[in-house]
């Protein structure tokens, strides 16, 4: 995929998110913010041929917390989606630790080249990582 794509897939719902939050609230940038994450989900798609895994969990969690916060007009819920994606995350790594499979070797195995104790040393700290975001 062009760099160009992937900063517009990336990228493109957070501006779209901002510039609806700077001129008419968070409750009003929702509804646009949980449209241009579907659209990037199906654009990354047609360009790549396979599910985005990362994204498509991402914007499934924007589906669901933004639809709440839109449902019971209650700011609350979409403001906790960080906190859920980023345990979300360790969760997931943490349970690949479990079962002896790193799991941020199959996202990031084409970009680092790691024995098994670096990719497991690695996954330790990315778990850590997402504890302290959230």
């Amino acid at each position: 995929m062009k760099p160009i794509y992937k900063i517009l897939i990336d990228i493109g719902p957070l501006a779209v998110f901002f510039i609806f939050y700077t001129r008419s609230g968070l409750q009003a940038s929702i509804l646009p913010f949980m449209i241009a994450t579907v659209i990037a989900v199906l654009f990354s798609y047609v360009l790549e041929r396979k599910i985005p895994i990362m994204p498509t969990v991402g914007a499934t969690i924007v589906l669901l917390f933004g639809g709440m916060t839109i449902y019971f007009d209650n700011e609350v819920f979409f403001k906790m989606k960080p906190t859920i994606i980023n345990f979300l995350f360790a969760a997931i790594l943490f349970g690949g630790l479990l079962i002896k499979k790193p799991l941020l070797k199959f996202l990031l195995g084409a970009a680092l080249k790691l024995e098994d104790e670096g990719w497991k040393i690695l996954t330790q700290r990315w778990i850590g990582f997402f504890i302290a975001l959230a």
